[in-house]
């Protein structure tokens, strides 16, 4: 009987992804996602919904739950604001806002809010066009979101990158990187304007 591993692995290599890309995509580890596809580790809700964003299926699908889980099934949804570029305040407020876009109600809160990208910097990991779920944090410190994607501002121009802290040799610098090898760090020290906004939290959209 087909399991759930053996879904991940068809739908995976459906669309032409490696394990590694899988991985990188779900935010998960690739020996996890291994041992997934070989039975040896059942996914956690929290990884099976991570996994059903990355391929572009519903869980149902994923899980095989019933006879007739491939019927599309009614969704509740909630509407979020969608920016284009990284917003300088609160998304309830800003006047960049373009406009609104449903994601599923478990992910819904007003202090989150979709950014649409539109670089490559952070490939393979996030595409052009896909829309991401960022949870609005002004504010909070490099020290506390090491090796997470966030929405930055850095003098005033928008980024998104991966953020780490080198406190080496007894003087702080954050670093800004991206998933695409082509992407230089970009070494933010304290003669720079720099703010965090929001944390991505997940994948919610991708363009086929």
């Amino acid at each position: 009987m087909e399991r759930i591993g053996d879904r991940v692995r068809a739908r995976r290599r459906e669309l032409g992804f490696s394990q590694v890309n899988l991985a990188k995509v779900a935010g998960i580890n690739q020996g996890y996602l291994s041992a997934i596809e070989r039975h040896h580790r059942k996914p956690a809700p929290r990884t099976i919904h991570a996994l059903a964003v990355a391929l572009d299926i519903p869980q149902a699908v994923l899980i095989g739950e019933g006879a007739d889980h491939d019927n599309p099934q009614r969704l509740e949804i909630r509407h979020l604001p969608t920016f284009g570029s990284i917003p300088a305040g609160p998304p309830a407020q800003s006047q960049e806002q373009m406009q609104m876009f449903p994601v599923l109600k478990h992910l819904w809160s007003p202090d989150f809010y979709c950014l649409r990208l539109t670089f490559d910097s952070m490939e393979p990991t996030l595409k052009p066009s896909d829309m991401v779920l960022v949870h609005y944090r002004p504010e909070v410190q490099p020290e506390l979101v090491q090796g997470r994607i966030c929405a930055c501002l850095v003098d005033g121009e928008p980024t998104l990158k991966r953020v780490s802290v080198d406190s080496s040799g007894g003087k702080r610098t954050i670093i800004l990187r991206g998933d695409n090898p082509g992407t230089q760090p970009l070494v933010i020290d304290e003669s720079r304007d720099f703010s965090i906004q929001g944390i991505v939290t997940s994948l919610v959209s991708r363009d086929l």
